[in-house]
């Protein structure tokens, strides 16, 4: 992977946008891998941010980046992630571009209204929501803008008593197929972020989580 240009990580504070630009595969024909890294004010958050979530807006930032889509294009999203994180987390997509992972839609949530069910449904991939952890009242990483959930429908969340989410990816529980935008132990996009400290839920015993990565 062929580093184009890099800023390092902003303050909590800081108003200025960065850029994170990586080469893409020579042959490839894709267009190079570009993350914009900008600070969200509350009204962009709308209905995912609200007075008495753990996290300030300041704490935040809006990443615009670079992603392959299931039709093997070059595609832009938008993932709302916390400051501290954002770097890392532009080179870990940057892994999963240069490797041709697909990903369906990156949205932020509050496009679903900043309904978590209705996000998945989607087979969003998203990160920032502020709202409690599937099935409990504390917290989620998802509310600190550290946890990001990718492809959902082909990577579903099973609860410990079976119950999926997304309903549509059941088809994806079993995990011996090799569809696009599924991921698996050991693969490029597993590695993205686990070999820069994060975990992965689809290595949990209960629930099993493969959509979902988290560093708190």
């Amino acid at each position: 992977m062929a580093l184009v240009g890099a800023t390092p990580a902003p303050a909590a504070t800081s108003t200025s946008t960065q850029t994170v630009e990586v080469a893409a595969p020579a042959g490839s024909r894709l267009p190079p891998y570009v993350a914009f890294i900008r600070p969200v004010t509350a009204e962009r958050l709308a209905s995912s941010w609200h007075e008495g979530c753990p996290i300030g807006v300041d704490q935040l930032r809006l990443m615009s980046l670079t992603f392959v889509g299931f039709d093997g294009a070059a595609h832009r999203g938008e993932l709302v992630v916390n400051a501290d994180r954002a770097v890392e987390i532009a080179y870990a997509f940057a892994d999963l571009y240069t490797a041709r992972f697909p990903i369906e839609r990156m949205e932020t949530v509050e496009k679903y209204n900043s309904d978590d069910d209705a996000s998945m449904a989607a087979n969003n991939t998203s990160a920032f929501n502020c709202r409690a952890i599937t099935g409990g009242t504390a917290w989620s990483n998802h509310s600190y803008g550290r946890a990001i959930d990718i492809n959902t429908v082909q990577n579903p969340y099973i609860s410990g008593s079976g119950t999926v989410y997304p309903p549509n990816g059941a088809p994806y529980v079993d995990r011996t197929q090799t569809a696009p935008g599924m991921i698996h132990a050991g693969d490029r996009t597993e590695q993205a972020f686990t070999t820069r400290g994060w975990t992965w839920g689809g290595s949990w015993d209960t629930p099993i989580d493969y959509q979902h990565f988290e560093k708190p």
